[in-house]
Parts: C-alpha cells; structure tokens; sequence
C-alpha cells in the first residue's frame, strides 16, 4: 500500500472511532425513537472528501453492534446493516453536495454547501430509521402504521436536525476557518 493509501485508512478508523466514541458517550439518547447521537454531527464530513463517508458507516456499524452486545441497543443487530446503510446513502449525497458549486463568493458557497449538507442524514435517517423502528416496535400495515411511522420518522429526523444544524455547522465553520479542512484531509479535499 502507498501512503496516501495508508493515510486514508487511518482517517477512515480515526472518522469511525470517534463516530463510535461520541455515540456510546451518551448512550441512551443515542439508541431508541427518540434519539440524540451527537456523533451525528460528523456526518457533515464528506463535504470535505470521501473519506467521511466511509469512516461514519464504519463508525455507525461498529457503534451498533457495540450497543447491541453491551445491552444499549437491543436493535443493534438490526439497526447495523440498516443504520449504516442509511448513513452510507446520506454520506454520499452529502459528498456529492460538497463538489458542487452553489455560488460565485467563496463564504456564501459554503454556507450553502453546510446548509444543504446537512440535509440527507436527516432525511436518510429520518425516513430509513424511522421505518426499522416501526417494523421492529410492532407497526403493522394498516391504520396505525402510517401514525406510528410519521412519529418515528419525524423524532429521529428532529434530532437528526438538532445535531447537523448546530453542532454540524459548527464543526463545519471551524474546519473552514483557515482551511483546516486540508490539514485533516490533505490539499485535494472535495471543497474549495
């Protein structure tokens, strides 16, 4: 393996255990319908490189399967392959706005990217986890499913929401504020 090889595996595991650090820090807003994972603000990382994506689905899955065998998640088995699939989809089109160019004037390409950016984790997670946690927790198909489904949807999105929208942002400014994004990520980073 070249270095850079070597490099981007490291960030990918460093993205990953603090993705699953953060999680387990406040473990129980981190599992259930109603959750609060402030490792969630990470997920505004592929703005940068693709490197965040990988590292936040190696993260949700590792950080899954740690509350599962340590009684946290009692889902976790399946809140694995389905939570990290919803990140894997949300970190991908999060990458994708990051090379986008929104605006002529650097800081309000930013602002839009951060903006937008922080959009598909919580529609991802918002529609993806909200379905498991109604299928898992007794929804059937019928008159209640919709209800129950609208209820899960919209409290994993809300805090979704709380987490991308403040605490994202916030990671995202300061990774701007003098290009630290190129130091955590190398000069070929996705934004500009």
């Amino acid at each position: 393996m070249t270095r850079t090889k070597t490099q981007k595996m490291v960030q990918i595991a460093l993205i990953g255990a603090l993705y699953t650090v953060l999680t387990l820090a406040v473990a129980p807003i981190s599992f259930g319908a109603v959750q609060f994972r402030i490792s969630e603000a990470l997920t505004l990382l592929p703005l940068f490189s693709p490197v965040g994506i990988w590292g936040l689905a190696f993260g949700c899955l590792v950080s899954n399967l740690i509350g599962f065998f340590t009684g946290l998640n009692p889902i976790g088995l399946i809140d694995a392959p389905v939570g990290t699939l919803a990140t894997l989809l949300a970190g991908l089109v999060t990458y994708y706005i990051g090379r986008r160019d929104f605006h002529a004037e650097q800081h309000k390409d930013r602002l839009a990217k951060m903006i937008l950016g922080a959009l598909p984790p919580v529609l991802f997670n918002g529609a993806i986890i909200g379905l498991e946690l109604t299928l898992v927790f007794g929804g059937e198909p019928g008159q209640n499913f919709a209800a129950l489904y609208a209820f899960n949807a919209g409290s994993v999105a809300f805090g979704e929401l709380a987490v991308c929208y403040t605490l994202g942002m916030a990671l995202c400014a300061v990774l701007w504020r003098r290009d630290l994004y190129k130091r955590c990520f190398g000069e070929t980073g996705c934004v500009h």
